[in-house]
């Protein structure tokens, strides 16, 4: 392998890296935004912004899709519906420590669901990485929250949150074969845009059955919230997640997930005051080195189809 392209290689695998950076932001994010907005329409309205921005994109480049591959957008679509609706119900249900802790489920299920359904192998360097990532993240948590927080809270909450865990796994699993087949950006596109109807009908629901008042949702802090949450988590973050895709395997990419609680804490921190234990650090190195022992022995990735992946991402 040239200089050149084990750098874009090494690129492509830690993109996922930033889009789990992108995401720890939505802990601030969601904790200004839920006073004003409802989870679902606020679910809705996250996905609606950053479809519309992916598509623009998309139309811009003239990229299109063989429409006997609609099914698989459709599918896709469906995983997106149902990690939005539970993710953003579950964190609404829960507390913090809760919803934190079950965040270090999803690299698991996507390991076990690229096993599974894609037959990847894990090499023992990969699972190595993983379980100090794994550790080190649950350092971090356990240094940020009180321990006995776990056991209090919704049921219905921390259901819905493992169920979300189990969506964005099958997202990212089923995900494999359309990046690979066409690339990052188009399949986070018309994934999203697959999305929407569902997606609509659930805030429709919502909205009929709460009434919230509208004037919050038009403050300048919520569309600004919106905002972030639709261009930044939505439309940059999971074409940043599929792009790893197109070079390395399912389970390479999810242990990317772990730096999410991580930023999260950190952004916690530094603008809602909360306290930070003293193993974060140790728990955030720790984790770094897990990410690393993933990264560098997942640099020979599955192969993809990099002409596919430069065409279009």
């Amino acid at each position: 392998m040239t200089a050149s392209a084990a750098v874009r290689r090494y690129g492509y695998a830690l993109a996922p890296l930033l889009a789990a950076a992108i995401w720890g932001g939505m802990y601030v994010v969601s904790r200004w935004s839920f006073a004003a907005v409802p989870p679902l329409t606020l679910g809705f309205l996250r996905v609606a912004v950053g479809a519309a921005a992916l598509y623009a994109v998309v139309r811009a480049r003239g990229v299109s899709v063989d429409r006997a591959d609609y099914r698989r957008f459709a599918v896709l679509g469906g995983w997106v519906a149902l990690t939005i609706a539970t993710q953003f119900l579950g964190t609404e249900w829960t507390n913090a420590s809760q919803g934190s802790l079950l965040t270090v489920l999803t690299p698991v299920f996507t390991v076990a669901l690229g096993a599974w359904v894609l037959g990847e192998t894990v090499e023992r360097r990969t699972a190595v990485g993983i379980a100090l990532a794994g550790v080190g993240t649950l350092v971090v948590l356990a240094g940020q929250y009180d321990p006995t927080d776990v056991a209090v809270g919704n049921a219905a909450g921390v259901a819905a949150l493992v169920l979300a865990s189990v969506a964005w796994a099958g997202y990212t699993v089923w995900g494999v074969p359309v990046v690979r087949k066409y690339s990052a950006l188009t399949a986070a596109t018309y994934s999203s845009l697959a999305s929407l109807p569902a997606l609509a009908v659930l805030s429709a629901v919502e909205v009929a059955v709460r009434s919230p008042p509208v004037s919050p949702m038009l403050t300048p802090g919520t569309l600004l919230s919106v905002a972030y949450l639709g261009f930044g988590s939505t439309a940059a973050a999971w074409y940043l997640w599929y792009k790893g895709l197109e070079t390395v395997s399912a389970g390479t990419v999810a242990a990317f997930f772990f730096a999410q609680p991580l930023v999260g804490a950190a952004l916690g921190a530094v603008l809602l005051h909360e306290r930070v234990g003293p193993w974060f650090a140790v728990g955030g190195a720790v984790m770094a080195a897990g990410i690393w022992t993933v990264s560098t022995a997942g640099a020979d990735g599955t192969g993809g189809t990099e002409a596919d992946g430069s065409s279009e991402g």
